[in-house]
Order: C-alpha cells, then structure tokens, then sequence
C-alpha cells in the first residue's frame, strides 16, 4: 500500500503558522508529514498538532553541521544523531534523514566515502536501540546542489552495505535521482529492501508529481509490487495551491490501493 507524507517546509506555504500545515495536511487526504529541521521549530506545537490531526510524523533531519566526510568526524556525527534522535521521539517520528555534506570537487572520494561508513557506523548503534532509522540521502549536483558529495544512488546502496545495520537504510528522492541517473524502476525494485524511505517531485522544475516527464503512475505502482510498506514523500514546489496540487499524485496513490 503506498502511502503519501507531505513535506510541510514546501507544501502549503500559503500558512504562516507552521504548525498548522499538519491539520491542513490531514484535510487534503495525506497519511503524514514531515519536515526538515527541527531546531527551528516549536517542537511541542508540532506534537500536539500532529495528535490532534491523527498524522504521523513520518520523517525529519539529523542536524550535523560538520557533515560526515571524514572518519575523524564519526563521533561527533554520534552525538549530533544522539540529540536528533531525541527530538525525533518527542513529536513521534521513526526516521531521521541525513545528508552528507558538501566536498564534491574537493574531498578525495575514498577518504569521503570511507568518512560516510564511519560516521553511519557510529551512530548505527544508537538508532537500533532507538528504534529509529537513519537514510542516507543521495542529490543531484546538476540542478540543485553543486558541489555535494554523495550523488548516485548506487554509491548510496554501497554505503548501506558497508555499514550493515538494518537501523541504516537508503533515502531514494527520485526527482534528484531521476536528474542524476535515470532508470529510476530498475534501480528502485532492485534495492528494494535497501531503501527506508522515499521523496517524489516532478522533473524539471521540482513541481509536483504529474507536472513533468516521470510516469507516476508507474513508479509508484512498481515500489507496491515490489513490497515496500514505509512511506513516500512528497517534497516538491507546488506550482498552483497545494490542495490543487496534490490532485493527480493523491487520485494515483488511491487506484494503487484500490
């Protein structure tokens, strides 16, 4: 069964409050949110708002300023995903989304790859005993962030292997991948068991899903086949109200489900 997460820091923008997304969220007919994050936001608003509405808080991120491109940086990157973990279990959410870092042009990649493993390795233990999941999450450099490291999904699937704790899985965002390497089913259906979570936006433009070149309907019904059972993100630009935006891919998650 696919299930849709709305990413509140993009979707309904139109709400100041933001907190209020979540019920806003609830009313367009997703199965949850989640958001970016978590420093910066009222993290008791957020809670009470997601347990009035009845959403789950499907995903936020580890915040770790030092990124994880170095081995020196594995404990650090421990504690950062330590406190990230404890803000996680305060509104709720079982998975932590974490980005690397930025060093493309300039980090050896052995020594940035190898620094990856590590930091994962490191903070593995804690999410286990947590409960938590952390996804490692691949962008694009050609579109939206030059200079970032972790760029293919491929890589991405090594690091899962080399760190080899079920609490560490894959973040697959399809429009980044869609822009970096394409064959976006064959590679899904393929790792499957590798990935713990997913983002959806449209290419190009980063609009919502059913704006671009991506066969929606298709994708989507490729991940149910294949049996994922966690959530699908939506992260993108609303290019009309959200509410209208979210029209095509919510009629698509709902034929899926039958």
């Amino acid at each position: 069964m696919i299930k849709l997460s709305g990413c509140i820091e993009m979707l309904f923008p139109e709400i100041e409050d933001f907190a209020a997304r979540i019920p806003a969220a609830a009313q367009a007919g997703l199965d949850a949110v989640e958001f970016w994050g978590f420093s910066n936001k009222d993290l008791e608003a957020v809670a009470a708002a997601a347990e009035k509405a009845r959403l789950p808080i499907a995903a936020m991120c580890v915040e770790s300023p030092a990124g994880m491109l170095s081995v020196h940086l594995a404990d650090r990157y421990a504690e950062d995903v330590a406190k990230s973990i404890e803000a996680a279990q305060r509104v709720g959410c079982k998975t932590l989304i974490s980005t690397v870092g930025w060093g493309k042009e300039v980090v050896d990649r052995e020594w940035g790859h190898a620094g990856i493993v590590a930091c994962l390795k490191a903070a593995a233990p804690l999410a286990e005993a947590a409960g938590v999941t952390l996804v490692l999450e691949p962008l694009n450099v050609l579109v939206d962030h030059p200079g970032y490291f972790l760029t293919t999904s491929t890589e991405g699937f090594e690091i899962i292997e080399q760190v080899g704790s079920p609490a560490v899985r894959l973040l697959y965002d399809i429009y980044h991948q869609q822009v970096t390497e394409g064959n976006l089913i064959a590679n899904i259906t393929s790792h499957i068991d590798q990935i713990g979570h997913f983002h959806a936006a449209d290419v190009p433009g980063r609009y919502e899903p059913g704006k671009g070149e991506i066969n929606w309907s298709n994708v989507l019904a490729a991940i149910n086949e294949a049996g994922y059972e966690k959530y699908v993100g939506l992260e993108y630009r609303p290019s009309v109200p959200t509410r209208e935006s979210l029209k095509t891919i919510l009629a698509v998650r709902d034929a899926i489900n039958g």
